[in-house]
């Protein structure tokens, strides 16, 4: 059953055509991947859908009731809002409520003898009962607690960036909708929340359509992907690995319908250069056959990289750390570490974010000192530093001659020349595109370049500082390739899973406190070690008893609100379940043969049955509160 049709979809920025006539329709529960190079207009088609920009073209259609949340890479929040208050912006009702019953609770707290401010505290408890808000209030706590947001009165204001992300998050997944529409939601997520939302999406009720760069996340998540493609959109049943099988075979028969082409096209050629005596018809229709042929673009696959950029002799000494250590605002972020780096390595950083990752890789490349301790670099170290921050990149070039100031040619370390031009191509700047002007290209286009430039300096030495936060998978794939022909130093700063698995074979682990350890073994290894290790430590279900035997509890001196309603009713509900069972079973009765009637009452039957069994098992949980409530009462 379908709840989205999208028609013709259209959108351009000047000349530049992002889709052209996308159709496509999203049925329930679908979890869809969407894919593409930056710059092919995936944030876009979400902003179109969620309704915060508008197509050139095209319709959508769908119940008037259809409800859509929308999660964007750089959210707006309201800074004088506390989280709490974040959540529910828009819902004027709920977060009132929710305001009135803090006050009154802290009002009462303060003055327990007070019979006015005992009278307002209930009154704003019934209202939270009234709208159904304990659950929703527990709901948001939970989804917030999980992405590491414990302070729910905290000013937005006081955030960090990370953070509101994470509040954005957090509104985005609570908020009832049939489509949720999420713009890389893993990014400066650690992998333990990455692992908790996945489970979480897992059992979302609406549909959903997601961007982000995280594989691993897309495999488990997705059951179909879509991918824009200079203007197209392909959609796969399945989920990332299908996708990848899918695309290889569509690529394979687009290379073979190009070489056909190519075929024609050369036949076509020399048929003209051998001329024909007369103009004929036939000939003026070869002429433009060949014309429009020529006018095609041929497929292009992503760039490969079959070679090695020969990089600058790197001699036996790299760099070695000695005793070095790093304090920030009082916070120590390491204390006395010693590391050798040596020919060929590839090193992963990992940890918690903030927790001086950057600050170990800004002190290895000589950009700001240590507090204690020493770095020595060898001689011949070349470094190649690709930052988290955006280089001041000048609009007006051209996207070739930005590259040309670095370098016009490349060279394998077999001594072949690579062009500039040639390198753009296997980054995914075709020649159509290479002399487009910067200030035109999209912010990832921009990421993308400015890695290329980093990499055509032919450093020996490369740093990547969380290089899979702005490059889309495609790109991602193609730096890969780079890197498995990388003769120099790769060390990379990282929360990406796949890219670390892919790139990596050791870590450098921040604990906290100053302690970096080292991991030999790739970060699924890692992963599983410390899972491992957790399990070694957590006590077992027997001793998990005995410490909740052991421990004081307060003893209930009444019902809460809510129970005291459901305990006045429950027998009644019991009753009335128990009615209408039986005026279903006489209606069974009286059907005769009408096997439809009595398949539709036995649907009846079977759904009043649970609701019975349940009924009464709640009952029984209320029935052991009141008993322990009254025995608790005469104790006193």
């Amino acid at each position: 059953m379908s709840m989205l049709q999208v028609e013709g979809l259209t959108k351009t920025y000047g000349d530049k055509t992002l889709f052209d006539h996308l159709s496509f329709t999203i049925g329930e529960k679908e979890r869809i991947g969407l894919i593409g190079v930056n710059g092919t207009g995936k944030s876009t088609l979400l902003k179109i859908i969620a309704g915060v920009e508008s197509a050139d073209k095209g319709e959508q259609i769908h119940a008037n009731d259809f409800q859509i949340e929308y999660l964007p890479q750089q959210p707006e929040l309201q800074g004088d809002l506390t989280v709490m208050e974040q959540i529910y912006y828009g819902d004027s009702k709920i977060m009132s409520t929710m305001r009135a019953y803090e006050q009154s609770l802290l009002l009462f707290e303060k003055n327990p003898e007070s019979q006015h401010y005992q009278q307002q505290f209930m009154k704003w408890q019934q209202t939270m009962d009234e709208l159904d808000a304990w659950e929703a209030n527990t709901i948001a706590k939970t989804v917030l607690s999980k992405l590491g947001i414990n302070d729910y009165q905290v000013k937005i204001d006081q955030l960090s960036g990370g953070q509101k992300k994470r509040v954005a998050i957090a509104k985005a997944l609570i908020q009832p909708a049939d489509l949720l529409l999420l713009d890389e939601p893993t990014n400066h997520l650690d992998h333990e929340t990455i692992e908790w939302l996945e489970t979480f999406l897992s059992t979302y009720k609406g549909s959903i359509i997601l961007i982000t760069h995280d594989r691993y996340f897309l495999n488990r998540v997705t059951n179909h992907m879509y991918e824009l493609d200079q203007g197209r959109l392909f959609k796969y049943v399945g989920n990332y690995e299908t996708f990848l099988e899918k695309k290889a075979e569509r690529e394979q028969q687009e290379a073979q319908r190009d070489q056909k082409r190519a075929n024609i096209l050369r036949r076509e050629l020399a048929w003209l250069k051998r001329g024909a005596k007369a103009r004929t018809t036939k000939q003026k229709a070869r002429i433009q056959r060949v014309e429009l042929l020529q006018e095609e673009e041929g497929f292009s696959g992503r760039g490969e990289f079959d070679f090695a950029i020969g990089s600058h002799r790197l001699g036996k000494q790299v760099i070695e750390l000695e005793d070095i250590s790093k304090t920030y605002d009082q916070r120590v972020l390491i204390d006395s570490l010693n590391y050798l780096i040596v020919k060929g390595e590839r090193l992963g950083i990992v940890g918690p974010n903030g927790s001086g990752k950057t600050t170990l890789l800004n002190m290895i490349a000589g950009r700001i000192p240590p507090d204690k301790g020493t770095i020595t670099t060898g001689e011949t170290v070349k470094i190649g530093y690709y930052t988290q921050e955006d280089e001041e990149i000048d609009g007006s070039l051209r996207v070739v001659e930005y590259i040309k100031e670095v370098a016009e040619v490349v060279y394998t370390v077999e001594g072949s020349s690579i062009t500039a031009e040639q390198m753009l191509e296997r980054f995914l700047f075709p020649r159509s595109m290479q002399y487009t002007y910067i200030r035109r290209l999209s912010g990832g286009e921009r990421r993308r370049l400015y890695l290329l430039k980093v990499l055509m300096k032919e450093p020996n030495v490369l740093f990547l500082d969380e290089p899979t936060n702005d490059l889309d998978t495609e790109t991602l794939s193609v730096l890969e390739d780079y890197l498995d022909q990388f003769p120099g130093v790769v060390i990379t700063v990282s929360h990406d899973r796949y890219f670390l698995d892919r790139v990596v074979d050791h870590l450098l682990v921040f604990e906290g406190n100053g302690v970096v350890s080292r991991f030999q073994g790739h970060y699924t290894d890692y992963l599983a070690d410390k899972q491992s290790k957790l399990e070694e430590v957590r006590p077992s279900e027997k001793e998990k008893s005995r410490y909740q035997d052991n421990s004081k509890k307060e003893p209930r001196k009444k019902l809460s609100y809510k129970d005291q309603q459901e305990w006045n009713q429950i027998e009644d509900k019991i009753t009335g379940i128990e009615e209408e069972l039986e005026n279903i079973e006489n209606a069974i009765t009286e059907a005769g043969s009408d096997y439809g009637a009595i398949s539709e009452k036995m649907k009846e039957k079977e759904s009043l049955e649970k609701e019975l069994e349940e009924t009464i098992e709640r009952w029984a949980e209320l029935s052991l509160l009141v008993e322990e409530i009254e025995n608790n009462q005469k104790k006193g």
